[in-house]
Order: C-alpha cells, then structure tokens, then sequence
C-alpha cells in the first residue's frame, strides 16, 4: 500500500471525527463578597446568556485581604447566585474554596 494515500485516508477520518466532537466552553463570572444588588442582578444577566448558550459556568467568589476571615459573606453570594440560576442550571459540585477565592461550575439542565 502506498504510504501517502494511506496519510491521506488518516487524516480524512480525523477530520470527519472533528466534526462530530462537541466543544464545551466554560465561561467565567468574577464576584466579590460585598458586590451590590445592582451588581450581582447585571452579572446573572450575562449567566443566563452564557448557559442558554450551553456553556458550562464557573461562578469565582474572589476574597481580599481580610476579607477571607469572613467566608459566610462569599457563601451568601454564591446561594443567592444559585437561586437566581436554579431555573436554567443545576451546580455541578459542592463549592470549593482555593487559596483565596471559592469556585463552584453549573452546568444547564
């Protein structure tokens, strides 16, 4: 078998299985503990939009300086974030704290 037609028909599969693959884009929502009612109503906002598009959605609570002696604050946020959403999206995992901040993913129903 000649070797080039044999490169030819690899990469003729592997284009055919690129398009059937579906990309999954997690987008990401920066917030503050002490964000404002304002504030938080604008960001969910852009959270609808991005899971009605199907992504998955990483919800960051970022903490500074002595802010993260207050955690509960970072917790309210993320249970009024996820009431907003509970509609459209389910959170895929239990919040987790890193370093600084607290991370949690929903994902649409």
């Amino acid at each position: 078998m000649d070797y080039g037609k044999y490169r030819y028909q690899q990469s003729k599969k592997e284009k055919i299985s690129k398009k059937k693959q579906h990309v999954i884009h997690i987008k990401e929502i920066r917030l503050r503990p002490t964000i404002d009612q304002h504030d938080i109503e604008f960001k969910m906002k852009q959270a609808r939009k991005f899971i009605e598009q199907g992504n998955h959605l990483k919800i960051r609570i970022l903490f500074r300086g002595r802010q993260i002696v207050h955690r509960e604050l970072g917790q309210a946020v993320l249970k009024r974030v996820e009431d907003e959403l509970e509609d459209i999206a389910k959170m895929e995992s239990d919040p987790i704290q890193e370093h600084r901040s607290i991370t949690t993913v929903f994902i649409p129903k």
